[in-house]
């Protein structure tokens, strides 16, 4: 048996009054200035976020490729490390030579995945039907623990059930906070819980807009402490043309928990915000958005975009900066709508985000990762990108799927869309501080987990 693998964390403390400053233009404020509107009380800044470093006292990352069972990749071939448990095959999957894959473990309709700060992985698994998405997951929140560091988790423990519509993860400032329906709610959390406590209270209700089909609500918390959140719109929802931008109603956006009941509204003109992450050390979030589905000739798109104060993303009346949504009359003004730097084909569907923090070498290292849940019906598209990062910023490069050159590189493809339902559909993906990239997927509720055969150089 492997001897147990120990990390200890750095921490970035959160300064108030906003000591990371976010690079967002326009002159507006960043996502990490004054949280304000806490006048109810309740305390929703973390005090302390775990910001990971490739310097932390950790094994090399490279080590996880030795367990058994891992898919190594090199030669543009694989081989699979004898010995182990008998686990599912992951070897359908292709990654680039140099990296290694290995089962963990299988949570039905796994939404979402997140790392603890005792080193356990979370799955949220809904069992609420989602847009695009499988049926039958737990109504649960579950811990996937591996004490014995085999690489496989040891059970599927459950955490905290009666959750049918649950999707958002969040660790932070002593709690786990979580999607419950509309509401967002926080529990107490220490290292090595993998039971709930039985105390749990509310942070938001954010019933501004509901959607019966665009329901998740993810979140996450940036370097100065803010807690952002995630609201869905519609896809029928009419524009109205005549009424301006800056007046249209908000419904699918970015919320910010500031202590009030409903949250403090951040951006909108979103029609589904599946995804957030704060990039650490940015002081900023960045979200992803699936917009008008069919309407890629419109010039509709789905995006990566930054957290900023007051933006509109356009839906239902613009696809982008300055183009309309075709067939409205008259013809929306779009010239206060933003401009994306990164985009996806429509129907695509990028899923999830995360931040590669410098344990990966070469040109994998520090890149934004994002999976793509594809197509519905075919999963065409389906696979994990990485997007260069700018090195003064940590921002993601300008990029768009349709012309990725190198700015935006496959990195895990495999047979999801030549066998579709055959191995799932690929939603959820997370770093975790040892350096692994977790992926779970929402129809036949495998999570893998990839690591790279080689440690990174230690120039920085």
């Amino acid at each position: 048996m492997r001897s147990r693998l120990t990390f200890s964390l750095i921490l970035a403390v959160a300064v108030p009054g906003g000591a990371f400053l976010s690079c967002a233009s326009h002159g507006r404020p960043g996502p990490g200035g004054d949280a304000g509107g806490m006048d109810s009380g309740l305390d929703v800044r973390g005090d302390a976020r775990p910001h990971f470093d490739a310097r932390f006292d950790a094994p090399p990352v490279s080590d996880f490729c030795d367990l058994p069972g891992s898919v190594v990749w090199a030669g543009g071939g694989s081989r699979i490390v004898p010995g182990g448990p008998m686990v599912p095959d992951v070897s359908w999957l292709h990654l680039p030579d140099g990296f290694c894959a290995h089962y963990f473990a299988t949570v039905p309709e796994t939404r979402q995945l997140r790392v603890s700060p005792g080193g356990d992985l979370f799955a949220a698994s809904p069992s609420t039907s989602t847009a695009g998405g499988a049926a039958g997951g737990l109504g649960a929140i579950v811990v996937l623990p591996d004490d014995d560091r085999d690489g496989v988790a040891d059970a599927t423990l459950t955490y905290m059930n009666g959750l049918p519509s649950t999707q958002g993860l969040l660790f932070t400032g002593g709690y786990l906070y979580y999607q419950d329906g509309e509401t967002i709610r926080r529990t107490p959390f220490a290292p090595g819980d993998r039971v709930a406590g039985p105390t749990s209270e509310q942070v938001v209700d954010v019933n501004i807009y509901t959607s019966g089909v665009h329901w998740p609500k993810t979140l996450d918390v940036d370097d100065s402490g803010n807690i952002f959140v995630t609201n869905g719109g519609d896809q029928g929802e009419a524009c109205n043309a005549s009424e301006p931008g800056p007046s249209r109603p908000f419904h699918g956006g970015i919320l910010r928990i500031d202590g009030s009941a409903n949250g403090h509204l951040v951006a909108k003109g979103l029609r589904n915000p599946i995804s957030l992450r704060c990039a650490p050390g940015t002081g900023t979030c960045f979200g992803i958005e699936l917009d008008l589905d069919f309407a890629g000739g419109q010039g509709s798109r789905e995006k990566l975009f930054p957290v900023r104060e007051g933006d509109d993303w356009g839906f239902p009346c613009c696809a982008t900066a300055n183009t309309p949504f075709g067939g409205i009359s008259p013809s929306p003004d779009c010239s206060t709508v933003e401009a994306e730097t990164t985009s996806f084909i429509i129907d695509h569907t990028p899923f999830g985000l995360d931040f590669e923090q410098g344990r990966w070498p070469g040109i994998w290292r520090r890149r934004t990762y994002v999976v793509l849940h594809g197509i519905v019906g075919s999963y065409e598209g389906a696979r994990v990108v990485a997007i260069q990062t700018a090195a003064d910023t940590g921002w993601p490069v300008a990029s768009s799927e349709a012309d990725a050159g190198t700015a935006m590189l496959d990195f895990a493809t495999g047979d999801w869309a030549s066998n579709p339902h055959l191995h799932g559909r690929p939603a959820a993906l997370t770093f975790s501080p040892d350096g692994r990239l977790f992926l779970g997927n929402d129809v036949d509720g495998t999570v893998v987990w990839i690591a790279p055969v080689t440690a990174p150089s230690q120039d920085k």
